[in-house]
């Protein structure tokens, strides 16, 4: 791709964020969200190969649809109550309609289908925006009316979220869909403690970003996108392959890591709003999840390449690991004992 054009979408992509990060009306979100969908369509399909035209042809619709619906929100609720500021959402239908056109642009269940196809279709440092910074604008706007959303329509989203990314993401082989169900069971996460403390749900956001970041960019510089192709990769670059095995453990939410840090939180702050029972159900369904990342591990660093692979053995190679990921990598996993700090401000 052309870098002027490159340079002009990224741009455009950063202009669309942050009109709706900074924006109060409605209408200034949903052109930032615009923005946005028009900025990250080229960047997916820059391939010209079948299925990434496939992949920006089903995210175009998708999010065209979550747009309308997003639009048809609003207006629903100034038509009642004559506000178009994102705060005062009060109207119940159109909060509900609301969540579906955000539960859309994220990719939580039931609106989960195009993520994993689209996420597949992508190359691989595309598929870590659409993972992390297009998510962003949508968490910051569902942020903003947490207090009148449904709690009982985002517990069941949020669980049958971490339910279906768990589980469907048992028997892939490709490793962007695995991390395509990742993401939709880490939204489960998010979705489920929004209404009763909003802050936790960014921190989880942003640890998420941090980890994603760091295995989408090693698997990038390994050149990495099947688990066959993922088990010759510990010839090439082993100290790479480990710390991308600890990276996948703190996603998956072990104890000494950072992944376990907002798991820890939103459980306790579950348990304080008396909802042991679904704080309970996801923390089980967390061992779905558990299951593929430690087969993402195991290949990654345990098993030697097969005979019966058709993939040449990678020699091993002197090119130093980037600076970006040795930092990601290092935040991703030793973040947990700064939880103290972050306890008394949420």
């Amino acid at each position: 791709m052309n870098p002027q054009a490159k340079l002009i979408f990224i741009s455009s992509l950063l202009l669309g964020t942050t009109i709706v990060i900074s924006s109060n009306h409605w209408i200034t979100a949903w052109a930032g969200l615009e923005i946005n969908t028009l900025a990250i369509l080229p960047l997916i399909s820059k391939s010209h190969h079948p299925r990434a035209i496939e992949a920006a042809t089903k995210y175009f619709l998708t999010q065209a649809t979550a747009s309308a619906l997003l639009l048809f929100s609003s207006m629903t609720n100034a038509w009642h109550t004559g506000q178009w500021d994102i705060t005062q959402m009060t109207h119940p239908t159109s909060c509900l309609i609301l969540t579906s056109a955000l539960a859309m642009k994220l990719g939580l269940v039931p609106f989960h289908f195009w993520f994993p196809e689209v996420l597949q279709g992508s190359p691989l440092i595309t598929g870590l925006l659409l993972s992390t910074a297009m998510k962003l604008p949508p968490i910051t706007l569902l942020y903003m009316t947490a207090q009148s959303l449904n709690p009982t329509v985002l517990t069941g989203m949020a669980i049958l979220s971490a339910a279906l990314g768990g589980w469907m993401g048992l028997n892939q082989t490709q490793v962007r869909k695995i991390l395509a169900f990742s993401s939709i069971s880490h939204l489960g996460w998010m979705a489920i403690i929004l209404v009763y403390n909003p802050k936790l749900t960014l921190l989880n956001f942003y640890l998420y970003t941090l980890m994603t970041a760091a295995i989408f960019l090693t698997l990038n510089s390994t050149n990495t996108t099947k688990l066959s192709t993922l088990m010759t990769s510990w010839t090439k670059a082993p100290a790479l392959s480990a710390m991308l095995m600890l990276t996948l453990l703190s996603l998956a939410g072990l104890p000494p890591l950072t992944g376990f840090l907002p798991k820890w939180l939103i459980i306790q702050e579950l348990t304080k709003q008396e909802m042991t029972p679904a704080a309970t159900i996801i923390a089980l369904l967390s061992l779905l999840g558990l299951f593929f990342y430690l087969r993402l591990a195991y290949c990654a660093t345990i098993t030697l390449p097969p005979h019966s692979t058709n993939h040449m053995k990678q020699w091993h190679t002197n090119k130093p690991v980037p600076s970006s990921i040795a930092i990601l990598t290092v935040l991703s996993t030793t973040l947990l004992p700064l939880s103290p700090m972050i306890s008394p401000t949420i």
